[in-house]
């Protein structure tokens, strides 16, 4: 039996950490997917800051963390003494994350990242947003093919028309989330299969040294 897990980070993470209370240490979170649910493959579905970096999405599936690496790197080093010291700090975290990401790859998971975009809100307060919701869905579609069971990291019930699809085409369905932000109809339809993110903090948390 092939086993996949689909990981929505915008939903299970970006807001949950601050509210979780803790920090997940990603690796250890791999080694218990592939323990507890024997998964082959790992899709991480999240945003990321680009700055000016030339991404084409007609070209690339996924942003080129690698490639953004340098970039960033390369404009703080030769641009940062002449740069305010808030947009120092912005592009330092931005890099910070991004090396998070490479780190990810190098545990083992397959990452399709999109630019995060600038939104314009009517107060004049610009809101950042990377939804990845339609880039998972498609690939659930793209790879249904190649697992019999599926894990999906998320509680958005923007997925259960995915979910009840591949569940009538004969796969199973395990989701682990935060309960608190799950959808009540994605709780309902997982039924027995729905697993609580909450209960996994001493298994998976960042120990502080």
């Amino acid at each position: 039996m092939s086993i996949y897990a689909f990981i929505d980070a915008s939903n299970l993470f970006y807001g949950g950490e601050k509210s979780l209370g803790w920090k997940i240490d990603y690796r250890k979170l791999l080694i218990y997917l592939k323990d507890k649910y024997k998964i082959s493959k790992a899709l991480y579905f999240g945003g990321v800051e680009i700055y000016d970096f030339d991404f084409d999405y007609l070209k690339n599936e996924t942003v080129p963390v690698e490639e953004l690496e340098k970039y960033l790197t390369k404009i703080i080093k030769e641009r940062g003494n002449k740069m305010s010291e808030a947009m120092l700090l912005l592009l330092s975290r931005h890099l910070q994350r991004i090396r998070f990401y490479l780190k990810l790859e190098k545990f083992g998971y397959e990452l399709h990242l999109k630019p995060v975009k600038l939104y314009e809100q009517d107060d004049g307060t610009t809101k950042r947003k990377a939804n990845c919701d339609v880039d998972m869905t498609f690939y659930l579609m793209k790879e249904r093919d190649g697992f019999d069971k599926v894990v999906i990291l998320s509680g958005d019930g923007d997925f259960l028309p995915i979910l009840k699809y591949l569940k009538e085409k004969g796969k199973e369905i395990i989701v682990l989330a935060r309960g608190p932000r799950t959808a009540r109809e994605i709780r309902q339809f997982a039924g027995g299969n729905f697993r609580d993110f909450e209960y996994l903090k001493y298994r998976l948390k960042i120990e502080e040294k």
